[in-house]
């Protein structure tokens, strides 16, 4: 592993709780999220897997990050061991990394929940118009994607754009002061700029970017208890079907949590589909696609099988 790599990496597993570091795999599930995780965020408000897991003998403990590739990056170091819904790009960078991962679930599409804004008053009226511009991204999130196809069909390479790495709330302060022409995000970040701001967007993920959410194991503990994830699957199909189907009741409980107000909770779910199921091998296609562009831009150091990744299944 390279150093710098091995650093980041020892870097944010010191960043997790001491106590996270000597639990006992077989009796604390270590979950790892973050804002856009809404099934696990519901669950975790209402205490809800808390209560399903105690008959197995099973506490949790929470653990939250910015964005989905250190999530990833913390799952594969052994500092968690179920990661929440990340963007179906995060899975192909882990894979790349050797990641010891495991697939345990997915949400059906949401294209429409990530997307390119501009400002309203802003000359660019199509992708193509961003060619030479800086642009706010997050790297390796689902948004990176939808930026690289979007271009793609517009004509247009990675390579043509300035890219701007950034966090989502580093993103949108660059964006809402002009720094870069552009910002790529997903929801609830999405939601929250378009209420609170003067933005249009400019394109999103619909015959794009499928914008499909995983959930993923370690390898080791997918192995190890299966009848936790079991439990855990269950509750996540749930939950998912109760954020569709209560929508209101649903963003005022998320609402305080994200630190948003509740309409723009709703616009946000409203675009997610929340539909939880079972990983299927021959359903990849779209983890292949996205592998296969970030490679061809340089993005990813060789060129991957995305089906060649253990996949959990319930018993």
């Amino acid at each position: 592993m390279p150093q710098l790599r091995r650093r980041t990496l020892l870097a944010l597993f010191a960043l997790l709780p001491l106590t996270s570091l000597a639990q006992n795999p077989s009796t604390t599930l270590r979950i790892g999220y973050q804002k856009s995780s809404t099934l696990l965020t519901v669950l975790k408000l209402r205490g809800q897997l808390e209560q399903e897991l105690a008959p197995l003998g099973v506490k949790i403990s929470w653990h939250e990050f910015s964005s989905g590739l250190p999530l990833l990056e913390a799952l594969n170091v052994d500092g968690v061991d179920l990661s929440a819904d990340v963007a179906d790009t995060v899975p192909v960078f882990a894979q790349a990394a050797g990641a010891q991962l495991t697939y345990f679930a997915q949400e059906a599409p949401s294209p429409s929940a990530q997307a390119i804004v501009v400002r309203t008053d802003s000359p660019y009226k199509t992708v193509a118009d961003l060619k030479g511009k800086k642009i706010a991204v997050t790297k390796a999130a689902g948004s990176h994607y939808l930026l690289i196809a979007s271009l793609e069909k517009a004509g247009l390479r990675f390579k043509d754009i300035e890219a701007a790495y950034l966090t989502p709330a580093d993103g949108r302060a660059a964006f809402e002061r002009g720094s870069v022409a552009a910002w790529v995000t997903w929801d609830p970040f999405l939601a929250g700029v378009q209420r609170q701001s003067e933005v249009r967007i400019l394109a999103d993920g619909r015959n794009v970017a499928d914008y499909q959410r995983y959930y993923l194991a370690s390898t080791a503990y997918a192995k190890a208890r299966p009848d936790v994830l079991a439990v855990v699957f269950e509750a996540l199909n749930k939950t998912g079907k109760w954020v569709k189907q209560s929508p209101k009741e649903a963003a005022e409980l998320l609402a305080p949590a994200w630190g948003l107000d509740a309409k723009t909770v709703e616009l946000a779910n409203g675009r997610r589909s929340y539909e939880v199921r079972p990983v299927l091998k021959e359903a990849l296609g779209e983890q292949q696609k996205i592998a296969d562009a970030f490679f061809a831009e340089g993005l990813l150091p060789r060129k991957l099988d995305a089906t060649a990744v253990p996949l959990w299944r319930k018993n």
